[in-house]
């Protein structure tokens, strides 16, 4: 038997018995560790052949090494990264970012050799196919390790990649992961620990101190010179969470202060992200999905990340199924009122005189708007009134008429 086909089914019954192999990558500058990763990937390709598409999947092997001229810790004055290298040609890359107090994935890169034909049997093309995404999802405070035992699927041009059992760090201060972890939002969900000690009793959460309205902020996108995503709306975070001064649990509302706060993002055909950095301790991320069927828009997703001084621990909350602040593109959305955005029970973004627009932005400017419900019923409202109290005028003066000529049907003329 070939060699090659040796390998190509040993990768197929690897995938059909489901396992999935860990791999560990490693960059050192000098005697330092600066990034580490222990994580299970698996790819899913779709590539053309002679007459249909095909889809092969492969797992990332343990035989995957670090590239050394690709990957950076950062000193070179290139970004910080992370390339694993495997097979003829194929590579795994991971880019980072921080703002001081998070770091994130801020780009995943694969590159996949067609010319492999273990892998990509019968393929019509030649030659490293290179494909990347910015909607990656991977946050972790400075000197935690992220980890992520659940599975997280990344669409990347025509592949697919699958991550479990992540734990990873970049920018590391010591030799090994930091035994601090930064918890994925799935996990969290999917954990449930088991009491070591009697619950307290329940005590009522004290109600938020009322805030004035928040500013309005104007935050921005840009893709090369264009700007791509446009938004402007004054916000306000309710969060619920354990304070280490008071030891129990409070709300809070907070105003989000646009002279403090930065943005960031990406745009793409059919999802853009609105990244927001206040105060170096609270991100937001808004992500917005475009239906190319109904040419409809909505934002889908919201991720918070807060780590205040009087947090017992850090907040992460994300929700990956809404149906927010829905618009058809070409056009923006506007509502002046109120809305509250719901992440989580414990967890909630107000929103207030919110004008958006994360595709087909023209010349900078906001398209003409799509208005809220909340908005045309409350123009309706007035209209409403000002109508049923025409009526009223017309219906009294009719009865008046009608009155005065029976009163003059009373009397005949001598």
């Amino acid at each position: 038997m070939k060699k090659s086909n040796l390998c190509f089914q040993l990768v197929a019954c690897s995938l059909i018995l489901g396992f999935v192999r860990a791999v560990t990558l490693e960059l050192r500058e000098g005697n330092s560790t600066c990034i580490k990763a222990d994580l299970s990937a698996s790819f899913s390709i779709t590539y053309n052949t002679t007459n249909t598409l095909t889809t092969v999947k492969v797992d990332l092997p343990d035989s995957t090494t670090v590239d050394q001229g690709s990957s950076s810790c950062g000193s070179d004055g290139r970004p910080v990264s992370l390339v694993g290298v495997f097979g003829p040609g194929h590579t795994l890359g991971l880019s980072f970012s921080n703002n001081g107090s998070m770091y994130s994935v801020n780009m995943l890169i694969i590159q996949y050799n067609l010319s492999d034909s273990a892998l990509f049997p019968l393929s019509n093309s030649s030659g490293v196919v290179t494909v990347m995404t910015e909607s990656v999802g991977m946050w972790a405070w400075l000197n935690t390790t992220y980890r992520c035992v659940s599975p997280a699927s990344i669409p990347v041009g025509g592949a697919i990649v699958t991550f479990s059992g992540v734990k990873m760090e970049a920018y590391m201060t010591q030799e090994d992961l930091s035994p601090v972890e930064s918890v994925c939002t799935a996990d969290q969900e999917g954990t449930t620990a088991a009491p070591t000690t009697p619950s307290p009793t329940t005590t009522p959460v004290p109600s938020p101190t009322p805030q004035d309205l928040p500013e309005q902020g104007t935050y921005a996108v840009t893709k090369g010179n264009d700007t791509c995503l446009m938004a402007r709306m004054g916000l306000q975070l309710n969060i619920t969470y354990t304070s280490q001064s008071k030891n129990n649990t409070v709300q809070e509302v907070v105003n989000i202060h646009p002279n403090l706060t930065t943005a960031s993002g990406t745009c793409g055909a059919s999802i853009s992200t609105l990244v927001l950095d206040h105060e170096g301790n609270t991100i937001i991320s808004f992500t917005f999905t475009l239906n190319t069927t109904s040419n409809k828009y909505h934002l889908s997703g919201l991720v918070l990340v807060a780590n205040w001084s009087d947090m017992s621990e850090p907040v992460s909350v994300s929700n990956s199924n809404l149906a927010y602040l829905t618009s058809v593109l070409g056009r923006s959305y506007s509502c002046n009122s109120e809305q509250s955005l719901i992440i989580t029970e414990a967890v909630s973004i107000n929103t207030f005189r919110l004008q958006v627009q994360p595709f087909a932005v023209i010349s900078n400017q906001f398209a003409t708007a799509v208005e809220c419900q909340i908005d045309q019923d409350q123009m309706l409202i007035p209209i409403v009134v000002g109508a049923a109290l025409s009526g009223l005028v017309l219906v009294v003066l009719i009865a008046y008429l009608i009155g005065r000529k029976r009163s003059n049907a009373g009397y005949q003329t001598i």
